[in-house]
């Protein structure tokens, strides 16, 4: 493995964030190594559910990969630790918030599932972070387990601990995601438990998300737009919908990368890992792309077998085929 690979495989994007802006992603624990099987996950099924607690990869690797990506590349919103596996299963995470901090003066944020603040070791830290972003899928046990489908170890009671006694450590802001899915997190009895743990809890923001990418499970639907602007007005003043997309998705850098992906989806239908080999992406830029061009309705997906096959629509192609060609001929 080269030096120049070793580098680049931690960091990714920048990306455009709902949230964060120009957001450059860091990926350093195993695809699908997570605390939780979440049922709406975009990543699919996780293959390693666990709570071990590793240097699933090397620090100095992880800043030096840093340091290198922010040389060549437009100044981020923000620096986001997350990723395809659940970024506070890395022992050394106050080690690489503290090392980036060392190079950058780039805010931090940690995006997590939120399962193992109750661990004083892991709630300890993500203390030195700009902003934490953890999740509330569900007011009560039942549904947690649904939901999340956690290691066996992670109790409902567990995770709200850990949650508030976040809140009563951390001084920065915390943004704390609520994911619903239609008929199982979005009717009122559900929300009433939600709102009651959320006013425990105190985050500076309350995040709706639904189900707008394609989820782990069949059978995971999203809410729709004016039920989320009602359960926004319950959850009070502090509470704002994030599953739609920002501006700063036309920026030029961001643009030229979807165009990519829709080129190579012209010539022919990929999945997510067709699309992330051949443009050489991480999953996690590729599916942000993805979920804006279907939205567009440039895209359309089609599930054959176990696979998930992104194909462009035909009344787009001549235009698609003509920028591509345009492109070759200029060398690009």
């Amino acid at each position: 493995m080269t030096e120049k690979i070793k580098k680049k495989k931690f960091t990714f994007g920048p990306v455009p964030s709902r949230r964060l802006g120009r957001s450059l992603g860091i990926d350093f624990v195993p695809f699908k190594t997570c605390t939780y099987d979440c049922v709406y996950c975009q990543l699919g099924r996780t293959t390693n559910k666990t709570i071990d607690l590793k240097e699933y990869s090397p620090v100095d690797d992880i800043i030096d990969g840093v340091r290198t990506k922010l040389q060549g590349i437009p100044r981020p919103d923000y620096i986001t630790l997350s990723g395809s596996g659940e970024p506070t299963l890395h022992s050394r995470v106050r080690d690489i918030i503290q090392g980036i901090k060392g190079i950058t003066d780039i805010p931090v944020a940690v995006l997590t599932n939120g399962s193992l603040f109750w661990i004083d070791e892991v709630r300890n830290s993500v203390l030195d972070a700009d902003l934490i972003i953890p999740s509330l899928d569900g007011g009560d046990a039942e549904t947690f387990l649904y939901v999340n489908r956690p290691h066996q170890v992670i109790s409902f009671d567990k995770m709200i601990r850990g949650l508030i006694e976040l809140r009563e450590q951390f001084d920065g802001p915390i943004w704390l995601e609520v994911f619903l899915i239609k008929g199982v997190t979005d009717g009122e009895s559900e929300l009433v438990k939600i709102k009651t743990w959320i006013d425990r809890i105190v985050p500076d923001v309350i995040q709706l998300n639904t189900a707008v990418r394609t989820p782990a499970e069949d059978f995971v639907d999203l809410v729709k737009q004016d039920t989320l602007e009602d359960i926004a007005r319950f959850l009070g003043p502090r509470c704002e919908i994030i599953a739609d997309y920002s501006k700063v998705h036309r920026l030029g850098e961001f643009k030229r990368t979807r165009d990519d992906v829709l080129d190579m989806l012209v010539l022919r239908p990929c999945s997510i890992d067709d699309i992330s080999g051949g443009l050489d992406l991480h999953r996690n830029e590729v599916i942000k792309y993805v979920e804006e061009l279907l939205d567009q309705k440039l895209i359309r997906k089609k599930k054959q077998g176990e696979r998930i096959l992104y194909h462009a629509i035909r009344n787009h192609d001549k235009r698609i085929i003509h920028n591509t060609n345009e492109h070759q001929l200029k060398g690009d």
